[in-house]
């Protein structure tokens, strides 16, 4: 049977790094063959193909960060349902989830696929890359059923505390992932495509193993009667769901406008920006790891009504995560130009200036992680209470932050305003998100101390 934990005994930091370990490992991997897949395109294609690929980052996420969304709400039931023995419930939850999952995915991939190139007009893309772009996120939307299941099970297990066979699906689909890419973008000369298909054939891999974990898990192995449509349960797993993934579609649509004002900018500023933001992911890797951690958590342990063990285990997930940010942002500012120079490969006129409007970015990037680490704490232990309305609108307040910082700070200080605009986001949203989780944690105590 899959390798399950219960967080409701024991120590809450060696629970919580031991679960983050393995989530860490696997966002590293997953970010490694990001970038491999960058590097290769940069170095065997030029910088207008990165360049093509990097700026679809944003629609990526908005329509990727759907299924992930309605998937975070459906393992945030499942931990409280598996941390309070409701086993009978968890099986209802998953059969329902799979029911709603369906029909999302076949409204999400009739739209992205409909608005993409209007969408990319209104992002003012430059005539080098819009075609390339255009046929790299086709290609990435349709793996979204993919994605979907990808999602579901990866975070089902997360939720019964087993972190291990997603990184196990991760080792495999990174090992397809390098090698489709050289052989694709290669010798088959698919270019910026071939990175594409790469990608959905290495999802693919990922979620049959999460797929083949959770089937041998008799707590997620519904029964035929589960899968009638249950509306009370529906509305539960959407309420947890939908705010979620429309908080990462509000946070996307800032990102998007944020995109468009660097293409305003010129292909070299945005040649550099996006090259640094290749290396987001990266350097986020173990806030999201930990706020991972600490959302299942909090979850397990809501679920079995222990506040004080949520309270503890926030209390040092937050120290860590910042001690954690401040060391990574010393390393991307002293070793970002030789990371940079990885991707960008050397054209006359062109690498140089990349590289320096990169390196710009990377410092300021540096300077607001140990606020962006707080985020995904803070806002993952909310999510794992039950409350997601509060991180859905934190995601306006980042919105807000995002468009109005990067609309007004250029007109004042130039192409460092849009550098800002990403910090200002992160403080706005952190902030709003550490009262509105300490709130709730009073609220939770004072309901429970009242039975």
């Amino acid at each position: 049977m899959a390798r399950t934990k219960d967080m409701t005994n024991g120590n809450p930091v060696k629970l919580i790094l031991f679960f983050a370990l393995p989530i860490l490992a696997g966002n590293t991997l997953q970010q490694f063959y990001s970038l491999v897949d960058s590097l290769i395109i940069g170095r065997l294609v030029g910088v207008t193909a990165l360049t093509a690929v990097s700026a679809s980052g944003w629609l990526d996420w908005a329509v990727l960060s759907v299924p992930m969304g309605l998937a975070q709400g459906y393992s945030i039931y499942a931990a409280q349902c598996y941390g309070g023995k409701r086993f009978a419930e968890l099986k209802r939850s998953a059969a329902q989830s799979y029911l709603i999952s369906i029909g999302a995915t076949i409204l999400l991939e009739a739209a992205s696929q409909l608005l993409l190139h209007p969408v990319l007009l209104w992002m003012n893309s430059p005539d080098e890359t819009i075609r390339m772009t255009e046929n790299y996120l086709r290609i990435i939307y349709a793996g979204l059923p993919v994605v979907m299941c990808l999602n579901i099970f990866s975070g089902f297990l997360h939720a019964l505390g087993n972190s291990r066979t997603p990184l196990l699906a991760l080792i495999c689909s990174t090992a397809v992932n390098i090698v489709l890419d050289l052989w694709f973008v290669g010798p088959l000369g698919m270019e910026t495509n071939g990175g594409a298909y790469a990608t959905v054939i290495a999802q693919t891999v990922s979620a049959l193993i999460c797929m083949g974990a959770v089937l041998r898990i008799p707590e997620l192995r519904p029964e035929k009667q589960d899968y009638r449509p249950d509306r009370g349960m529906i509305r539960r797993l959407v309420r947890l769901g939908f705010p979620i993934a429309f908080q990462n579609l509000i946070i996307s649509l800032g990102g998007l406008v944020l995109q468009g004002v660097v293409n305003a900018f010129g292909f070299i500023f945005m040649a550099g920006y996006n090259a640094a933001s290749r290396f987001q992911g990266l350097i986020e890797i173990a806030g999201t790891a930990l706020g991972n951690a600490a959302g299942t958590f909090a979850g397990q342990n809501i679920g079995a009504g222990k506040t004080e063990r949520v309270r503890t285990g926030l209390r040092k997930s937050a120290q860590i995560s910042f001690a954690i940010a401040l060391l990574i942002g010393m390393i991307m500012v002293c070793f970002g130009k030789p990371l940079l120079s990885l991707l960008i490969r050397e054209e006359v006129g062109i690498s140089e200036q990349v590289m320096s409007i990169g390196h710009e970015f990377l410092t300021v990037m540096a300077a607001g992680l140990p606020m962006l680490y707080l985020l995904f704490i803070y806002r993952s232990t909310l999510q794992g209470l039950g409350d997601t309305v509060i991180p859905m609108i934190s995601g306006f307040v980042e919105l807000a932050l995002r468009i109005g910082s990067a609309l007004m700070l250029p007109k004042l200080i130039g192409y460092w305003g849009v550098y800002l605009a990403e910090i200002a986001a992160w403080i706005g949203a952190g902030i709003f998100l550490i009262i509105g989780c300490y709130r709730r944690l009073r609220i939770i105590s004072r309901q429970i101390s009242g039975l």
